[in-house]
């Protein structure tokens, strides 16, 4: 699959594409004549810089879990009991009720607690609720599992929101969920209480539960704090999705969760809980020396280790603003105030010879060693997002290439 393959209409459907898949032919087309080191604002993988780490306790942990030799055969396929607790206890600090360790099934990462879901939830003539832009391995799930998308945007002039009209006149009987991610991957934004409340209100009106993918729950540095999902659970059943992955810098140890927020009791029916179960059979389940680590790590990551992780992420996306306002071609239209992402504007009427957002990125991979993802494979076209979890000197470097890279491409049409 080369450059041509993506462009124009193919990459249109997100069912075909993967940001991985996407990433990985931009890697390849970097001209290596040019003997530059490559930078990746393409990946949301903090471990991959220094200025981000796991806290020693994780690693201590999965260390001593390990070496104990208490671990190294099956867990339950729902996971270990210790695990399932400790993460209830955890999500129970946000909420208004207290979860329940057989409200907890452990995934092996966030990715799979979505393919569960919609597993859970396929059946003939389904529909599901996403966002875009969004995160494109829901549109791919929906495909494998026959369940049809129907999108609802997040409106860019107020901070990202939802557009709650947009989801009522879209939903109809065959709506079995609709998915909100926040902190929002790939907008940056935190969404208020009040947002969440109309949120939930908008969801019983169209009578569907909430698919809350919260795999950056906690990563707020702006005006709103994060507030779960799970705290409107008994207006509206919720299903929270999460991960060790972003909040502790560790998304390899794939350690993730598929969480019923549901005071009411919804997800509780006993057909609907050994739906679940069997399901996990058939996953078999996550690392167990990892899964005996979670308790420990919860309980002992200091807070100063969340406070460091949250002053370097809006450092960096302070470094990423200001230096995008130096770039005439490139408009953010709302700053960042959680997650590692955000979402820019092109306005290509400044450019020459660049087509649209897929060829944006591909002229820039192959001129600068620096990549961005395409906002086409987050659905939005001529777009482009960028991660921001990175070294700062690297973060300036590679934006002083896109600068570089957009004068030397600038229209010379007065």
């Amino acid at each position: 699959m080369d450059h041509d393959a993506v462009s124009g209409g193919e990459m249109q459907a997100p069912t075909n594409i993967t940001i991985k898949g996407i990433l990985s032919l931009l890697m390849q087309s970097i001209d290596e004549k040019h003997k530059r080191n490559v930078i990746s604002l393409g990946m949301g993988d903090p471990s991959s810089y220094s200025c981000f780490h796991a806290p020693s306790v994780a690693q201590e942990a999965v260390t001593d879990a390990l070496k104990s030799d208490k671990f190294n055969g099956y867990s339950p396929t729902v996971g270990l009991p210790q695990t399932r607790r400790a993460i209830a206890q955890y999500l129970s600090r946000d909420l208004p009720y207290q979860l329940s360790s057989d409200d907890v099934f452990i995934t092996s990462g966030c990715t799979q607690a979505i393919d569960v879901a919609l597993a859970m939830l396929a059946r003939p003539g389904a529909n599901i609720m996403l966002p875009k832009p969004g995160f494109p391995i829901y549109e791919l799930c929906a495909a494998f599992r026959g369940i049809e998308v129907r999108h609802f945007d997040l409106l860019p002039e107020k901070g990202w929101e939802v557009d709650l009209d947009a989801i009522e006149s879209l939903a109809d009987h065959n709506t079995v969920a609709l998915v909100i991610i926040n902190p929002g991957n790939p907008c940056g934004n935190v969404y208020s209480y009040q947002h969440l409340k109309r949120i939930a209100e908008t969801a019983v009106k169209i009578k569907t539960l909430i698919i809350a993918d919260e795999v950056y729950g906690h990563l707020a540095f702006g005006r709103n704090p994060f507030v779960a999902m799970g705290v409107f659970g008994s207006k509206a059943p919720v299903i929270t999705l999460g991960s060790l992955s972003k909040r502790w810098i560790v998304p390899g140890w794939r350690l993730g969760w598929f969480v019923t927020s549901d005071p009411s009791g919804v997800f509780r029916q006993p057909k609907t809980v050994e739906r679940i179960k069997k399901y996990f059979d058939i996953l078999g389940g996550t690392a167990t020396f990892i899964q005996a680590a979670v308790p420990r790590i919860i309980e002992q990551t200091e807070e100063v280790f969340f406070r460091n992780t949250i002053k370097t992420l809006k450092h960096s996306s302070d470094i990423c603003c200001e230096r995008i306002k130096e770039i005439s071609c490139i408009i953010c239209p709302h700053k960042p105030e959680g997650s590692m992402a955000v979402m820019l504007k092109l306005n290509l009427s400044l450019l020459d010879g660049i087509s649209d957002d897929i060829d944006f990125c591909f002229k820039l991979a192959k001129e600068e060693s620096v990549i961005v993802l395409p906002g086409t494979a987050v659905g939005l076209k001529d777009w482009i997002r960028l991660t921001f979890a990175v070294d700062p000197a690297l973060l300036e470097e590679a934006l002083g290439r896109v600068k570089s890279f957009c004068q030397r491409h600038a229209s010379r049409v007065v």
